[in-house]
């Protein structure tokens, strides 16, 4: 089912609040006011609020944002995560020969990426601890190889 704007105004609402909690407690607290502040640029926003979000998502409350059939939201997905480094996806670099390289994120954007998973998973209300979501999801993350190990010690070291 589609969002619609006053749907989706209010999950966002919840996710930002629940990431910020997350983030405070990471002594991120300006990563967590500014965090998705995109979303609400209408070339974000308007298109999430018209996207079937629940046709995708998997038991995890993972959905595969790429090749939906909806042009408009495929490409409000395309510019979040170019505008926010905390998408693993922001550090994956295309190379002219097909190839990607795969960029190490700093810490501060390690840390929020967990915390919008945390947030996420809060906001979504699907039960789902991080650790179990990112077990299931791993796979399809292209990360750098300090990057990876960091948010497996980290998903060790953490109670979710």
């Amino acid at each position: 089912m589609k969002q619609g704007i006053i749907g989706n105004l209010k999950y966002l609402i919840r996710h930002k609040w629940f990431v910020f909690i997350e983030c405070c407690k990471e002594g991120l607290i300006w990563r967590g006011i500014m965090h998705d502040v995109s979303k609400i640029l209408p070339n974000e926003f308007f298109p999430y609020a018209n996207h079937d979000f629940d046709a995708e998502r998997d038991e995890t409350g993972y959905y595969k944002p790429t090749d939906t059939g909806d042009k408009a939201f495929d490409y409000a997905w395309l510019l979040h995560q170019k505008r926010n480094k905390h998408h693993w996806q922001w550090w994956v670099l295309p190379e002219d020969n097909g190839g990607v390289k795969l960029l190490e994120m700093p810490l501060k954007y390690r840390k929020e990426m967990m915390c919008d998973w945390r947030g996420a998973g809060k906001a979504q209300r699907n039960g789902v601890e991080t650790k179990t979501w990112y077990g299931a999801n791993k796979n399809k993350m292209q990360l750098a190889p300090l990057t990876r190990k960091w948010i497996e010690n980290n998903l060790t070291n953490h109670n979710k």
